[in-house]
């Protein structure tokens, strides 16, 4: 790991400035507590216990920042430890939380192997590390054994197929420049890269932009010494044998077969995600959850009429005005086109969700019998929850 390790003392990633903080905040999938809640605990959670939580391998600090400040913005208690093994990342990581002064984070610097060392924990955080371990399975392993009964893990892992020429251009790098240091190997495949063919897989390659935006993104895309990918049965299989089992994918319609050709009876459904990200084709990442296989919880369901609906990512309102008006919102996911497909029907539903009513309260608003609600409900929730769009979670009451 020594190599990894020099790789982000000199280029912490992503790159961040502590500065930005008071501008925006970078939110996404996972470990957004509304996916958390939906996928891990059900739609269900008693929020007012505090949320044991770890961040392992938080790099510069993402997915450490949005939970922490996500959980402040609602008011509900959280403890949280980071452990990477960069001290220059956790420098940033430590700089951007005091930029917000969140409070309740226990900063380490180690290893995710450590982490059943330090603590149980309700929910773990590990996006982008475990496909830089020499064992990713003991990785997934370690994670499994820091877990407390009834949480779960949001994870990132690569994909194969959305990143097409990276690994032939890390496999040559590395043979070329061995033994220089970061910032050699750095100057030295920019130079290659100005002259790379067009017809090089790599060059053709639309879904993978880091090495554009800097130098630390450069060298984590293309430099990077120890890096693999996934594909979903490798994935499923890598989660089984660590004791996981996978709850579901941040974005589920981009594994549904069924938007993109017939599904023969023959395929269940692992094998139907396997046909489906090879059609893609575009998939570079694998986002989603995973909860113990032994004692393994559904994400949350709109058949539960007591839990509390959420539209992210779009207010409720505006997209109920918007379907009344018979539009077909556009989605716009990297190498992805679509339009939802929901009628002007479902738009008083839609337009009831306020992040604190009830699915019951809904239908009660909306004068709707249960068989009603639920033919209605359960095409809201195929197409939003499909593409990342609605979660459950009774975080705002």
């Amino acid at each position: 790991m020594n190599q990894v390790k020099d790789q982000y003392e000199v280029y912490p990633y992503p790159e961040r400035d502590p500065k930005d903080e008071a501008k925006r905040l970078i939110t996404g999938s996972p470990s957004h507590p509304l996916e958390i809640d939906h996928f891990v605990f059900g739609g269900q959670r008693d929020w007012s216990r505090p949320l044991r939580a770890l961040v392992a391998g938080g790099g510069t600090g993402d997915g450490l920042i949005q939970l922490a400040q996500l959980m402040a913005q609602a008011g509900k208690p959280c403890e949280i430890t980071y452990v990477d093994l960069s001290a220059a990342s956790r420098k940033v990581a430590e700089a951007r939380a005091r930029a917000r002064g969140l409070t309740g984070i226990r900063f380490i610097t180690g290893s995710l192997m450590d982490a059943p060392d330090l603590g149980t924990f309700d929910y773990i955080d590990c996006c982008g590390v475990l496909h830089h371990l020499p064992d990713p399975v003991a990785g997934f392993a370690a994670l499994r054994a820091a877990l407390a009964p009834g949480g779960g893990l949001g994870f990132m892992v690569y994909a194969p197929y959305g990143r097409s020429g990276v690994y032939p251009l890390q496999e040559a790098f590395g043979a070329l420049f061995e033994g220089m240091s970061p910032e050699e190997r750095l100057k030295a495949a920019r130079k290659i890269m100005e002259t790379l063919p067009e017809g090089h897989p790599f060059s053709s390659n639309p879904n993978v932009v880091d090495h554009r935006k800097s130098d630390a993104g450069f060298y984590d895309l293309l430099l990077h010494s120890q890096d693999r990918s996934f594909t979903v049965p490798e994935l499923l299989d890598t989660l089984a044998q660590a004791g996981w089992a996978l709850s579901g994918f941040a974005m589920p319609a981009l594994y549904e077969l069924d938007r993109l050709a017939p599904v023969p009876e023959h395929l269940d459904i692992p094998a139907q995600m396997a046909v489906a990200e090879k059609l893609r084709g575009t998939i570079k990442t694998h986002v989603g959850y995973a909860v113990a296989a032994d004692a393994p919880v559904a994400p949350a369901s709109g058949k539960n009429r007591t839990l509390v609906p959420h539209i992210r990512g779009i207010a409720p309102q505006k997209l109920a005005q918007g379907l009344a008006q018979g539009q077909r919102p556009k989605l716009a996911y990297p190498g992805t086109k679509s339009h939802l497909s929901l009628g002007r029907e479902a738009a008083p539903l839609i337009g009831a969700i306020n992040g604190r009513r009830s699915l019951a309260e809904i239908a009660a608003a909306a004068r709707l019998d249960p068989i009603a609600m639920g033919a209605q409900w359960s095409r809201i929730e195929r197409e939003l929850v499909s593409w990342g769009m609605l979660h459950y979670s009774g975080i705002l009451r």
